[in-house]
């Protein structure tokens, strides 16, 4: 799924996230969706999102469910 489409996003939803900080590292950071932060239907570099654990981050990845 594309992540830079906010109608792929809802919350619950497990993904990685690109936080301010990691952008030229790279580093992502898995959790779950708690809000959505992006009113755009669309972001070139990712809908920004809250993580349940309060992290804010542009998602990069949507992960599949197991």
């Amino acid at each position: 799924m594309n992540p830079t489409k906010r109608a792929n996003i809802t919350a619950g939803l497990k993904v990685k996230i690109v936080m301010k900080e990691d952008q030229r590292s790279g580093y992502l950071t898995e959790g779950y969706v708690q809000d959505i932060l992006t009113n755009s239907s669309t972001h070139p570099h990712g809908i920004k999102v809250r993580l349940e654990t309060g992290e804010v981050g542009r998602v990069q990845e949507i992960m599949e469910e197991d």
